[in-house]
């Protein structure tokens, strides 16, 4: 009895592990994004989704899939980052402010470079982008 006890513990606290980056955060009032993103404004919200990528050097920026969008998450006053490495796929909440914004070719060239892409990649980039960003104070990733 006691080691199928035990197993259920281990197995439960593996299920739900969670790690904390930034701001350990309360994430109990996540939005909907599809009721945010045509409402933009400066207040802080929490979402949920799916890290599609990070950066690969240091960690200093994610990806994220909020329904069919794309989402450039960067971290407030880049004071805490997140794992370079074996994120992709894994559910995320975050806190902090949405906002759209356009992109420079310059940035998007220097982000780019960032994700490893080939010089002719970064070369094809000649128009700005208009982006989803969020600037996260608090993420929490699911393992």
């Amino acid at each position: 009895m006691r080691k199928i006890f035990f197993v259920l513990i281990l197995f439960s606290s593996t299920i739900y592990s969670q790690k904390y980056y930034g701001s350990k955060i309360n994430f109990n009032k996540i939005s909907e994004f599809s009721d945010v993103k045509n409402n933009l404004n400066k207040n802080i919200i929490q979402l949920e989704g799916e890290i599609l990528s990070s950066c690969p050097k240091k960690g200093c920026w994610m990806e994220m899939k909020f329904d069919n969008d794309t989402v450039f998450i960067k971290f407030k006053d880049y004071s805490f980052f997140v794992p370079k490495n074996d994120i992709e796929g894994k559910i995320a909440s975050i806190n902090g402010i949405l906002s759209s914004e356009i992109i420079s070719i310059k940035e998007l060239r220097h982000y780019a470079e960032d994700a490893g892409k080939s010089k002719l990649e970064i070369s094809e980039i000649k128009n700005p982008k208009l982006k989803f960003s969020f600037v996260a104070d608090g993420v929490k990733i699911y393992d």
